[in-house]
C-alpha cells in the first residue's frame, strides 16, 4: 500500500526527481513519455482533466520503481491501480477513472479494433501478455459501457505515440498549471 499524495507539489516534484528512468523498454524516459502523453491529449482539445490523467496514467510505475527490464522478466506492477491510490484524494473519477482503464482500453482495442495489436510496441505487447491479453468480445462488451470507458480510450491513443525520443514538448510545469484545475473541489 502507498500513501496517497496530499499535495500537488508532492505530485510534480516527484516527477521531476524520479523521472528520468527509463520508461518500461522504451526509448524515452518516465517524464517524457507523460509530458509526451499530456501534449497529445492538449493538441486533441482535451479537457484539463484528460491532459492531467494523460500526464499521470504511468505514475504507479515511477512509485514502484519499475525496472527498464522488469516486463521482460513478467514483472507486471499494477501500476494503474497504483496510481489510482496515489491520485484519488487530488483528483475525482474524471482523472482518476481513465488512468484506472487505461490498461484495459488496450486490451479492449486489441480485440476490437483490426491492426492495433500490430501497432503497439514490442515493450507494450509484452506487457499486454502481462495483463491478460485481448479482451474476450464478453470482456469488450462490458468494458465499453463502463464509465470514463471512451476517455480511457482517448488516454490509451496518448499513451501509444508518446514514445518518441527527443520530441520538444512543453515543460513540467505548464502541465502543472493544467493539473491544478483539474484537482477536486475542496470541501
Amino acid at each position: 500500500m502507498y500513501p496517497a499524495f496530499q499535495t500537488l507539489d508532492e505530485v510534480f516534484k516527484l516527477l521531476s526527481r524520479r523521472g528520468t528512468a527509463l520508461y518500461g523498454g522504451e526509448a524515452v524516459s518516465q517524464l517524457e513519455h507523460a509530458l509526451q502523453s499530456a501534449l497529445a491529449a492538449e493538441q486533441s482539445g482535451a479537457d484539463a482533466s484528460l491532459i492531467t490523467a494523460a500526464l499521470l496514467h504511468d505514475i504507479g510505475h515511477i512509485v514502484c520503481e519499475q525496472g527498464d527490464d522488469d516486463v521482460a522478466n513478467g514483472v507486471d506492477d499494477h501500476h494503474e491501480a497504483v496510481a489510482v491510490q496515489l491520485l484519488s484524494t487530488l483528483f475525482g473519477e474524471d482523472v482518476c477513472l481513465p488512468i484506472a482503464l487505461h490498461v484495459a482500453a488496450k486490451r479492449y482495442l486489441c480485440h476490437s479494433e483490426a491492426g492495433y495489436l500490430d501497432s503497439l510496441s514490442s515493450a507494450s505487447r509484452l506487457s499486454l501478455a502481462l495483463q491478460g491479453g485481448p479482451m474476450s468480445a464478453a470482456e469488450a462488451e462490458r468494458f465499453i459501457r463502463r464509465p470514463h470507458a471512451a476517455a480511457a480510450l482517448a488516454l490509451r491513443r496518448h499513451d501509444d505515440v508518446a514514445k518518441i525520443p527527443a520530441l520538444a514538448t512543453p515543460p513540467l510545469q505548464h502541465y502543472r498549471l493544467i493539473a491544478a484545475q483539474a484537482l477536486k473541489a475542496q470541501p
